[in-house]
């Protein structure tokens, strides 16, 4: 079923986010898309989606692969106040976990940090956050990528152990209406919730972290750590209990989670 902006939009008038919505059938970006109509004020909220990119990125320059019509594609445009950077990462990260919920016989979408929404241990979506200095002012987009209906052969064999879709782990067919209309309603009630109170998302953010209690390993700046994931520090990232003692934060910025 092809994304309509219109049945997108209902209900969500009144909301920030979504209240705009625009539909394209190819684009190269749509966090591209979105900077270019995020140079205009007015279009805070905008939402942009895409059933096909032809040149769709990840964190770290990775390039994001989706077949047409096989994804949720979205960019929002953030012209107005917004919460600082790292928190709205972690607000996000929830947001479009919760806007999947339970896909894999019952189990919730669990978020690896930074970026990454994992079903069954395996990344069905990622969010790239891309903040940028104009004459009026700060511009944020949310770009978030949420696998459909790829099936197994959809994914190259390196990419098949480490990556799914809603499809495969729900064994159904994902209404991306419907999707798409909890992740903007989603995104905009944790965008209020992170300007209000950071503890709320990081208590939330908490209770769907798959790394939160366990041994985690990850490389800062190029040098290898691993140690005991304690919690997260909205600015200064991911806190770890080390194996070699003391407890030190990894921002996000510098650090990769080891496979």
């Amino acid at each position: 079923m092809t994304i309509d902006p219109d049945q997108i939009s209902a209900n969500l008038k009144t909301q920030r986010v979504g209240k705009k919505i625009l539909v394209y059938r190819s684009t190269s970006s749509t966090n591209d898309v979105a900077a270019e109509y995020g140079r205009n004020r007015e279009n805070d909220g905008l939402a942009v989606f895409a059933e096909e990119q032809t040149a769709g990125r990840g964190r770290a320059g990775r390039r994001w692969e989706s077949g047409r019509a096989d994804s949720i594609l979205c960019s929002i445009v953030l012209t107005g106040s917004v919460p600082q950077h790292h928190l709205l990462c972690l607000a996000c990260a929830v947001a479009v976990a919760e806007a999947i919920g339970p896909a894999a016989a019952g189990n919730h979408a669990k978020i690896k940090w930074p970026n990454d929404i994992m079903l069954n241990g395996k990344k069905v979506a990622g969010i790239l956050l891309e903040s940028k200095m104009g004459r009026g002012g700060s511009l944020c987009i949310v770009g978030i990528g949420i696998n459909c209906h790829q099936r197994p052969d959809s994914f190259t064999e390196e990419l098949r152990a480490t990556t799914t879709s809603i499809d495969i782990e729900s064994h159904s067919t994902t209404d991306r209406i419907a999707l798409a209309r909890r992740l903007l309603t989603s995104v905009d009630h944790w965008l209020e919730v992170a300007q209000e109170s950071s503890k709320k998302v990081i208590e939330r953010w908490s209770e769907l972290s798959i790394q939160l209690g366990q041994r985690t390993a990850l490389v800062f700046n190029g040098a290898k750590f691993a140690g005991h994931c304690i919690g997260v520090d909205p600015e200064k990232g991911l806190i770890l209990r080390l194996d070699t003692g003391g407890v030190r934060m990894f921002d996000a910025a510098h650090t990769t989670i080891a496979k």
